[in-house]
Formats: structure tokens, sequence, C-alpha cells
């Protein structure tokens, strides 16, 4: 195809021969460039012949052409046609239906705004569609943009732009309002977060309050223990040292030293274990009072008071004697409020007694039974931590009695009798 086009080209213009002419030497040219050959030629003659002479621009050679000129020449019909016919061949074509292979898509569908072929039209999905031609529809709808930009009045688009500031302001205030709310929900939070942070604080320090209190009731008994335990290893070495004594004199002395050491360290009395029960517990607080608790009572949940009480028993009991290195008011402290409440009808029944022995004496029948009922009506292991107690005090009293015997009546003797026989039979409980 490159070589017919080559052929088919003018050796002057290098184009495709337009209106081919053949001179007396048989080549052919376009008539245009032979008319300019010409013009060119004769500016340069000195003198114009009758013919006009005109230089071939392939063979060189010089032709006489006829006084018509160019116009006279034979025109070269079957180049002329060999060329119009490879112009159509070169022209593109329409593209071809995707459905249906080599079908020109030579008709524009109005409905579905595309082109199509004929099958698609009679036989495809476009069929019964309305048609035109491709040209014809654009020709047809030159002058609608136009058309339709006549239509965009000026009032329209004052609506338009009014609509659009009355959108930006509610948009306005809806950030607004959402902004407001987002600050509102930021204190609300903070607010509790402040109140929440109180009450974990009130807990921590009942809790710090307790450990205190843990600390004062346990550090200087282990204080005590700690002294002990040095005393005992101090005895163990000077008892080492004093058998390696070779002076009898020494040694005697020494022994008689270690013994009065080892004798007064043996009657020291040992601490008593103290447990101290450390309540409420904050896992069962919180889990019965704070489900109950809304957001708006938050600032009235309860915070527990926790308190370090003593119980009574374990290996204390069984320390020889441990507790009596303990004052009574020591003790006191860590009985229940029944025992506080027992010890103290004793005192009042012993004050009673001595301020007037005769007429206190069928008092102090009634309140020792009201005792002895409620006595009987606690446990046994607070039984024996109050009559540990009150065996002490007891102890006490007799030795005032003692003084006091002469003033007291036999009433009287016989109260504190009875109750000697009633503490006998609670502590061998």
């Amino acid at each position: 195809m490159d070589n017919l086009e080559e052929d088919l080209t003018c050796s002057v213009c290098y184009s495709l021969f337009s209106d081919p002419r053949v001179l007396p030497c048989s080549h052919t040219f376009c008539k245009t460039c032979l008319d300019n050959l010409l013009q060119v030629s004769t500016n340069y003659s000195i003198w114009r012949p009758l013919r006009l002479p005109l230089k071939c621009p392939n063979c060189r050679s010089v032709v006489e052409l006829p006084p018509a000129g160019v116009d006279a020449l034979p025109t070269n019909v079957s180049l002329r046609a060999i060329v119009e016919k490879y112009q159509m061949d070169s022209e593109p074509r329409p593209p071809s239906c995707p459905e249906h292979h080599r079908q020109p898509l030579n008709m524009y569908c109005i409905q579905d705004r595309q082109l199509i072929c004929g099958l698609c039209l009679t036989v495809g999905q476009h069929h019964g569609h309305p048609v035109d031609d491709l040209q014809a529809a654009f020709i047809r709808e030159k002058l609608t943009p136009s058309q339709l930009l006549k239509r965009l009045s000026e009032e329209r688009w004052a609506q338009v732009c009014e609509l659009g500031e009355q959108l930006e302001q509610e948009k306005a205030c809806c950030e607004g309002v959402v902004r407001q709310d987002r600050q509102e929900v930021n204190q609300f939070f903070q607010t509790l977060e402040v109140v929440l942070a109180g009450k974990r604080q009130a807990c921590l320090d009942a809790l710090d309050k307790a450990g205190a209190e843990v600390l004062r009731a346990y550090d200087p008994l282990i204080h005590q223990v700690k002294e002990l335990q040095e005393e005992q290893l101090d005895l163990v070495s000077l008892g080492s040292s004093v058998e390696d004594e070779d002076s009898p004199l020494v040694f005697l002395e020494k022994v008689h030293l270690f013994r009065e050491r080892v004798e007064e360290f043996i009657k020291t009395p040992l601490p008593s274990v103290m447990t101290l029960s450390v309540t409420p517990r904050a896992a069962e607080y919180l889990q019965q009072h704070w489900p109950v608790v809304t957001i708006g009572s938050l600032e009235e949940a309860p915070v527990p008071k926790v308190r370090c009480c003593a119980r009574c028993g374990g290996a204390g009991s069984e320390a020889g004697g441990g507790r009596s290195s303990r004052g009574v008011q020591d003790v006191w402290g860590e009985l229940q409020p029944t025992t506080s409440v027992v010890l103290l009808g004793l005192l009042l029944l012993l004050a009673v007694l001595w301020v007037n022995p005769v007429g206190g004496a069928s008092l102090g029948f009634s309140l020792m039974s009201r005792l002895s009922h409620l006595v009987h009506s606690l446990s046994s292991e607070l039984i024996t931590c109050v009559w540990d107690t009150v065996g002490r005090a007891y102890t006490a009293a007799g030795v005032a009695v003692d003084r006091w015997s002469s003033q007291l009546s036999a009433v009287g003797v016989r109260v504190f009798e009875h109750l000697a026989a009633l503490f006998k039979t609670l502590t061998s409980r």
C-alpha cells in the first residue's frame, strides 16, 4: 500500500496527483505544479517564441508547450481514476458493532443515545427504538444549548443564591448546637469524673486510716517480740560464755547473774496475738451499696467507714497468759459493744454496793441475773475474750473488797461470793 501511494505521488509537490497532465516526454505532473514551473521558466526567457519552452523535472529535457500552455496538455485519466479510488479506500471506515460482527454502526438510536447497526434495530436490543442519522441529529440539536440557556432566568438564579444562603445559615446554626452540646457533654462527664475521683479518694483514705490502725496495733507487739528474740539470743550467747569460764569465782558470779536474767526473761509475759478484722470489705460493700446508686445521687453515694475490730482466740490465748501484759483499757477498746455493756454493768454494781451495801443487795441480785442471762447469750468465742478481761478486773476488785470488807454488810459479801461463783462457772466453760 505504501508503494502504491509512492507511485501516485507527484515528484514536484510530493502529494497525490491533483488533475494530472502528461508532458510530451510522457512524464506526468500536477496541473498546478506545471503552471508554477512554466511561470518560472518564462520569467527568465529573453524572447518569447510562439511555443513556450518547459524543462521536465524528471528527465531534464526541454519540451515546447502549445500557446495555450498547460491547459492544452492532455489529462492522465487513468491515473486520476486510480488516485480517486485510492483516496476513497483510504478514508476511515465507520466502527463495527461489538455485538454483530462486521456490521457498521451507521444509525443513531434516539432513545439510548448511541450508534447502532441494522441488526441491533431489527433483531437486537434496540428493536422498535426511534432512530435517526447521526449528522441529522447533530444538526437538529445544534441550537438546543442556546435555547436551554435562555430558560435560565435571573429570577431562578436569585432563588438558588437565596436558598444557598439559607442553607449556610442553617448549617452554621446546627454546627453551633452540636458544638454547644459537645461542651455540655464534656462538662457533664468531667463533673462525674471529679465526683468519682472524690469517692475513690474517700474510700482510699478510709483504707489508709484502717492501715494506720493496723500499724498502731501490730507494730508495738512486733517490736516487743523482736526485743524478746534479741534478749533470748543474748542469753544464749551469755550462757555459752559462762560455760567456757574457767575461774570458779568468776564462773559463780556469772552464773548468778545469768540465772537472774533467765528468771526475769521467763517471767516476762509474752504478748498475745491480736487478730484484727477489717470491716467492711471493699468488694462486698461496693457490690451491696453501689449497684443502686444513680448518676443523680452519685454525690450522696455511701463511702465505707472501714474499722479494725479485735477478734479473740487463736494463738494469743495459748501464749502462757500473754494478755496479762496489756492493760484493761487496751483490751476494753478491742471488745465488742455487748462486752462493754457487760463490764459497765459490773462496774455499776460494784459502785452501788460500795455506796449502799445493804440497799443495793436486791438491785445487785437482779442485775446479776440479767447479766448472767446476757452472758449466756453470747458466743463462746466472745465469752472467752470477755471473761478473760473480766477475770482480771475481778481480781483487782477482790483486792479492793478486802480493803472495804469492814464497811460492807453481810449481804454485800454474799453478792460478791455469788459473783465469784458466776465468774468461775463461766470461765470453766
